[in-house]
């Protein structure tokens, strides 16, 4: 096994490190922990000591899942089994039970009783992708219509139909699998029952069979029971001094052009029916005409904008086929237009008031895109002042830094989800622009923050181009309502993410995009049963991009267990990270930043001190026992707590703070999981078409003749040994030298070689893999940019004073004992 230094100053005397599993000890893993197979009850000991602790092998536990799990297809028909890790690539068969893209869970085997779940501390949740993308080779969600009659539900919980429901009385009748009510059968969904009591045409139907399905929804599914419109997108383009000088104008103009032949669509043969309009601003606003009959665009300017409203209605929002030489004509002329600038002032809260009334006028839902690049200082509702004091960093009144200036945002973003209106914000700034508070109308809508911080348009242009272009075609819906129903026993009753709440049920978002996920945590308010289990519905009403009212529904079915053994072999570690990691960033908005590390240190000392005491059998106290399926628990949680926002550097300032708060609320475990933990590639062979294993994020890991490749999901570095062969430098650079290398490089050159190609391809499987572009860094061994790549490195002590992560497994062993004791 592996081993690193460790100091432990409750052991007297150097002892030899030894690993166990079950009683004896052993110098290698055994099979059973290598297959996967647990023993009763599963467990890992470490003895921990002065001279060293073996660090539980992250590398090796991803590699034997995907040796495990990669080859036959994961199927949902079983209740209650634990997923293929994010890592592993899958395919999934669904067969009664969400898939692990749609919902993953912290637990498949919940505790029966309040009590157990309490006593063992492990967090109840689901972390749900409602309109996540699915790969090529597995069918998406199948849309079922069931007419003017609308979808079959419980007349008690309201429940949909779903393969939870028993039918009665030779299939007049079913009960509901949530509340046990039982409901009549209308006549045009009767169907006879076979010899099980299952319908004949179960297999037929996705809603009896599938877990996860889509019902078209009904007039009384909208909003004034009226067909919604299509919805719209409207272009909102900074046009003050900085945002100019950047270049971002002119790109932003050049790059719509051939944006709006992709806007999104349901048949990729049709033309959209989403419409589109137009608005520059600086310190007042200036609104286009741009009806297909006019020769030329024309320009009104609002420059009241303490009153906010939208001077014309007829030619504004437009079909982009129709109006397109209008269109054209704008973009090129808008940055001529503003060129010359001198404005440097610019408003931001009268923007979105301007975007919401042109939905309003319009009577439809949509999108507002915002590429904005200062501080909104200019004398208009929702001006903000420069607040940023690095003395609060690190006292308790910090977590001010993350609430909004004042309550203007947040009115005004209940004003944009009541209309399915979803803001996506594109920042360029070159100093504080108080991301905090700009980034509330996004972040309560559905939408997303963007930032280029010192946006050179010659190094920064592919990655915000990439985005924005993946932004504007991703699939999303508009106007959604999320609601999450539970079976007698648990009920949901904390939400985490980009979304707005009115009441304590529904999770409502002006627009839901296939990224963005819903956290959810259960509690018990009664007792449940190991025969019944455990069931969740998550049902999202949406108007989808070619305007047609829908349901998408998810459902899952857990067990319930009596024995905490059972609760802990059940368990997903990336999953209660994800959850842990948006409880701890959402708590910093009201509790000092201190307090909250504490608090994740202590929660899983109880869940790790709780399975010594209950579920391993007696040994010595210098043993640390983690289970099975936890043993990687405390590395990650480490990570977390090494993370720039819960533990800053002096060189991360407080909008990047902001800036990763909001951008992790909505993350998957997929992208949390490489956020927190990077994974590192050496780049010797590339043969084949299978990755080179990874090695472990430590810069003890790194050889002076090698080259590595790490991705944390948000950035790409290739880190480049000082006495790297000759002969990978030319099949990478071209080049033979070290010294020749040019360290400012954003895309590597197409070299006709095999291993050029293969890593390139590498990398654009990483881009793809991701939710946001990520730009590629070469940093040269002893490099100033070397500091920023090994601030990645999550297993090593870090600058700003986090733990390496040996030093952090003693802390955790002295916790844990601490709580025994």
């Amino acid at each position: 096994s592996e081993t690193g230094l460790c100091r432990d100053t409750n052991l007297g005397k150097d002892t030899k490190t030894i690993l166990q599993h079950g009683r004896s000890p052993r110098t290698q893993w055994p099979p059973s922990f290598l297959n996967g197979r647990s023993l009763e009850p599963p467990r890992l000991f470490l003895c921990v000591s002065k001279t060293g602790v073996p660090s539980v092998l992250q590398i090796q536990v991803i590699e034997d899942d995907r040796a495990n799990k990669s080859s036959e297809p994961f199927t949902t028909g079983v209740k209650g089994q634990t997923p293929p890790l994010v890592t592993t690539n899958f395919q999934v068969k669904d067969q009664g039970n969400a898939s692990p893209r749609f919902i993953r869970c912290t637990a498949y085997n919940i505790p029966c009783t309040a009590d157990m779940a309490k006593q063992s501390q492990v967090p109840l949740a689901a972390v749900i992708k409602p309109l996540a993308m699915l790969p090529p080779d597995e069918t998406r969600p199948y849309i079922v219509d069931h007419g003017e009659a609308g979808p079959i539900r419980c007349n008690r919980c309201k429940a949909y139909m779903c393969p939870y429901m028993q039918f009665i009385e030779g299939g007049r009748r079913f009960q509901c699998g949530f509340c046990s009510c039982l409901t009549d059968v209308p006549p045009h969904y009767f169907q006879h029952l076979d010899h099980s009591g299952k319908r004949v045409d179960c297999c037929d139907r996705p809603e009896l069979s599938l877990g996860s399905y889509e019902f078209v929804a009904t007039v009384d599914y909208c909003k004034n029971n009226k067909l919604p419109q299509p919805p719209s997108f409207i272009f909102f383009i900074d046009v003050s001094y900085n945002a100019v000088k950047s270049g971002m104008v002119n790109i932003v103009c050049q790059e719509l052009k051939t944006l709006l032949d992709y806007l999104p669509r349901e048949n990729p043969e049709a033309d959209s029916v989403v419409r589109v309009g137009f608005v520059t601003y600086n310190k007042v606003l200036h609104f286009y005409n741009v009806k297909s009959s006019l020769a030329q665009p024309q320009m009104m300017v609002v420059s009241d904008v303490s009153d906010m409203f939208l001077p014309l209605l007829d030619g504004f929002l437009v079909n982009v086929n129709d109006s397109r030489m209008v269109i054209e004509s704008l973009l090129d002329q808008i940055p001529e237009m503003f060129a010359d600038t001198r404005e440097t002032e610019t408003v931001f809260g009268p923007v979105i008031q301007a975007g919401l009334e042109a939905l309003k006028a319009a009577d439809c839902a949509g999108k507002l895109f915002l590429f904005h690049s200062s501080l909104p200082i200019a004398e208009a509702p929702g001006k903000l002042k420069n607040r940023e004091d690095k003395k609060l960093v690190g006292t308790d009144k910090e977590k001010s830094l993350f609430q909004p200036q004042s309550g203007f945002y947040s009115n005004l973003s209940k004003e944009c989800v009541a209309q399915g209106c979803c803001v996506d914000l594109f920042l360029f700034p070159n100093q504080y622009v108080d991301v905090a508070t700009l980034g509330v109308v996004p972040v309560s809508t559905g939408g997303s923050v963007y930032k280029y911080t010192y946006f050179q348009a010659e190094v920064d242009r592919e990655r915000f181009l990439n985005d924005l272009r993946r932004d504007v075609q991703k699939p999303m819906g508009f106007d959604a309502v999320m609601r999450v129903r539970t079976s007698t026993g648990i009920r949901a009753t904390d939400f985490f993410g980009s979304f707005f709440m009115s009441n304590t049920t529904d999770v409502e978002l002006a627009g839901l995009d296939c990224d963005k996920t819903v956290t959810v945590e259960f509690r018990h308010d009664d007792k449940l049963s190991e025969d019944t289990g455990a069931l969740m519905q998550c049902a999202v009403l949406y108007t989808s991009c070619s305007g047609q009212r829908r349901l998408r529904v998810h459902n899952m079915a857990v067990n319930c267990c009596s024995q905490l053994a059972d609760l802990y072999r059940n368990c997903e570690t990336d999953t209660i990270i994800n959850f842990f990691s948006k409880y701890a960033y959402r708590s910093l908005l009201n509790t000092p930043t201190k307090t909250v590390r504490d608090t994740l240190v202590n929660q899983c000392a109880q869940i790790l001190a709780c399975y010594r005491k209950n579920c391993a059998s007696p040994s010595s106290a210098g043993q640390l026992i983690l289970p099975e399926c936890m043993k990687l628990l405390p590395v990650y949680l480490n990570c977390v707590l090494k993370s720039d926002v819960l533990q800053p550097g002096a060189d991360v300032s407080v909008d990047d703070r902001a800036y990763l708060r909001q951008l992790l609320s909505c993350m998957d475990v997929s992208e949390s999981h490489v956020f927190f933990y990077p994974r590192l590639l050496p780049l010797v062979k590339l043969d084949g078409g299978s990755l080179p294993m990874a090695v472990r994020n430590s810069e003890e890991r790194l050889s002076k003749g090698g080259v590595y490749l790490l991705e944390t999901g948000l950035h790409l570095f290739l880190w480049v040994g000082a006495n790297a062969q000759q002969e990978l430098l030319s099949n990478i650079f071209g080049t033979p030298t070290f010294s020749q290398i040019d360290p400012n490089l954003t895309s590597l050159p197409e070299l006709d070689n095999p291993f050029s190609q293969r890593l390139r391809e590498i990398i654009n499987s990483f881009r793809s893999q991701r939710s946001r572009y990520m730009k590629l860094m070469v940093v040269k061994q002893e490099d100033k940019a070397e500091l920023i790549f090994k601030h990645f490195l999550c297993e090593d002590k870090s600058a700003s004073g986090g733990a390496s992560y040996v030093d952090f497994l003693c802390h955790m062993h002295k916790e844990i004992r601490q709580l025994l004791s």
